[in-house]
């Protein structure tokens, strides 16, 4: 009998010490689709070193021109991606009060529209997985899962991201969240 499809959508998933050397090692990934067809994430902690309005010529608002852009995966780096949240969003595209975009149409439009529930995050490219491929990841154990919430994606610092999750799953990963980024440096 073949296994169940059980999507991750909505979950976060992340680096469980398997990845290094690799693109994906110590990132945090929110999947944000994910069926029988593939699946599609943004990495939320590795920021590209650049503001929003260095990369995308657009007229758009000082608040997001000054935003940083984040480097949401290795597939088309060019390719604009966002998460936008608003208290009002209640059917949000990847989970309640979030939504993911492509748009710099829509882009524009949320940055013209003041809310102070409002929030957004940029990213250029994304990670994306082929049929069955990320089944197989997991069933590797290549990534560890942990439910994704509005305050880790927007309110926590992205650099302190994957640490602070590990640590919060017990002692097991706590250790791992200490190792030092090479392990040459021990």
């Amino acid at each position: 009998m073949a296994d169940e499809f059980k999507s991750l959508k909505g979950q976060l998933l992340l680096d469980g010490g398997k990845l290094q050397g690799s693109f994906f090692h110590r990132t945090v990934v929110l999947i944000c689709q994910h069926d029988p067809e593939g699946a599609l994430g943004l990495v939320l902690n590795r920021g590209s070193g650049k503001n929003v309005g260095d990369m995308i010529v657009a007229d758009m608002e000082d608040s997001l021109r000054k935003q940083p852009l984040y480097l949401g995966g290795p597939v088309q780096p060019s390719a604009l991606s966002f998460l936008h949240s608003h208290n009002f969003l209640l059917n949000g595209n990847v989970m309640s009060n979030l939504n993911l975009g492509h748009s710099l149409d829509d882009l524009v439009e949320i940055g013209q529209s003041f809310s102070p529930t409002q929030q957004v995050r940029i990213f250029a490219g994304y990670a994306g997985w082929s049929p069955g491929q990320l089944d197989d990841e997991m069933k590797r154990d290549a990534w560890l899962t942990h439910p994704a919430s509005i305050d880790l994606v927007f309110n926590t610092k992205p650099e302190e991201l994957w640490q602070m999750i590990l640590r919060q799953k017990g002692w097991k990963y706590r250790l791992l969240s200490q190792t030092p980024e090479d392990l040459s440096w021990n």
